[in-house]
């Protein structure tokens, strides 16, 4: 079984496993954008193929058990057993799924944050233009949030849209309980966007009081899974939901249009589905949870890591004692109420991500934030190595 021990040493046990991406070679430090791949990913991708060439139009009986598979997964991430998720190919197709279910027409306004990823950021924007009423609240300071987004909740709200990490700067957003409790007060949906926290966060529906939410993510970051492995976690009471925008999947086992001359929907998750997609997604996201599984990569134990490869990174830069106007981190809290990255605030943070690939180390910035991102399959020594080399470019 994987320890924190192991995975300090260099090369890091892991690593072994990594063999195609090259991680005992690399400094990869966007792991909170894109984590590499267990060797193991492209035996689930042969698998697809396998399948699909000896079946041929009967794959869809094989691709189907394993997208369940991925189901009872996120299930299990999200701590909701027997609860019904949609799978989709990224999270803007789920998030306009959603939004196309809600009652804008009568109740035309929008609460979110300016802290939102793009899915969000761009397509509530783009309703703004169409007369819908967005409410940005500001992300900052983070420990109130979510009471300033709890009071922005009103009669004419049809839905609240946050994330459980700020994918800017890494803050874990506190207290959405309580804007769950305004938001069940006045019949409004809450979706919370979890995709920086899977992997790194451990999520709990229950104990964190979201029983009632409607929560997104994905696995291309943390969880290893690669592109095309987002889901939707629908709530119990809209297990009738009927979005406006649908695909003819979503009418698998209720064909019953002709019949009421209303569209029809399949029971659960299915609901949400959209039209034909490449199974083959599926087919590695199965191969990398067994993976992970097999590794004994728990959710308490990737956060038990997270927190000391981040904890590393905040020290190792401190040392370098770098001027606060050129470079600095957030040092308000502690590590616990940060997700899987560390992210440094730098006015010129785009050329600082150019000079660090120059010298190996792969980072990435969103405007002035420069985001180390580190992942299980890295040594102690390479972080200290990618920290140096941050020295080095600021010299």
């Amino acid at each position: 079984m994987t320890s924190l021990e192991s995975l300090r040493d260099s090369p890091n046990s892991l690593s072994v496993h990594y063999g195609r991406f090259g991680v005992a070679h690399r400094l990869l430090l966007t792991g909170h954008s894109h984590q590499a791949w267990p060797d193991v990913a492209l035996d689930g991708q042969i698998e697809a193929f396998t399948d699909a060439s000896s079946a041929v139009d009967d794959k869809w009986g094989p691709a189907f058990a394993k997208a369940e598979q991925l189901r009872q997964y996120y299930r299990d991430l999200v701590d909701d057993p027997g609860g019904d998720i949609a799978l989709g190919a990224n999270t803007h197709e789920l998030v306009v799924r959603f939004l196309s279910s809600v009652d804008l027409r009568n109740r035309p306004r929008l609460v979110t944050t300016d802290g939102e990823f793009h899915t969000l950021r761009r397509q509530l924007a783009r309703l703004a233009e169409e007369g819908v009423e967005v409410v940005r609240v500001r992300a900052d300071p983070v420990d109130t949030l979510a009471e300033r987004v709890a009071a922005e909740v009103d009669d004419r709200t049809a839905a609240v849209l946050v994330s459980q990490v700020l994918f800017e700067t890494s803050r874990v957003v506190p207290g959405l309980d309580t804007v769950a409790e305004a938001c069940g007060h006045r019949g409004v949906e809450l979706l919370v966007d979890a995709y920086h926290a899977l992997g790194v966060v451990p999520f709990s529906l229950a104990r964190q009081g979201l029983t009632e939410a409607w929560v997104t993510g994905g696995g291309y970051k943390y969880l290893q899974l690669g592109e095309g492995n987002c889901f939707l976690r629908i709530p119990p009471h809209a297990a009738d939901a009927r979005p406006v925008i649908t695909g003819w999947f979503a009418e698998f086992e209720d064909l019953t249009a002709k019949a009421s001359g209303k569209v029809g929907y399949a029971p659960g998750g299915d609901r949400f589905a959209g039209a034909t997609y490449d199974p083959t997604s599926h087919y590695r996201a199965v191969a990398v949870r067994d993976f992970f599984v097999e590794q004994g990569l728990t959710p308490a134990f990737l956060r038990e890591v997270s927190l000391h490869q981040n904890e590393l990174l905040a020290t190792s830069f401190d040392a370098l004692d770098a001027p606060p106007e050129v470079i600095t981190r957030d040092r308000s809290a502690p590590r616990e109420a940060f997700g899987g990255f560390l992210a440094l605030t730098a006015p010129n943070a785009d050329e600082l991500k150019k000079g660090l690939a120059e010298r190996g180390v792969l980072t990435d910035s969103r405007g002035d934030k420069l985001r180390f991102g580190p992942a299980p399959y890295l040594s102690d020594t390479q972080l200290v190595a990618a920290v140096a080399a941050l020295g080095e470019v600021l010299a």
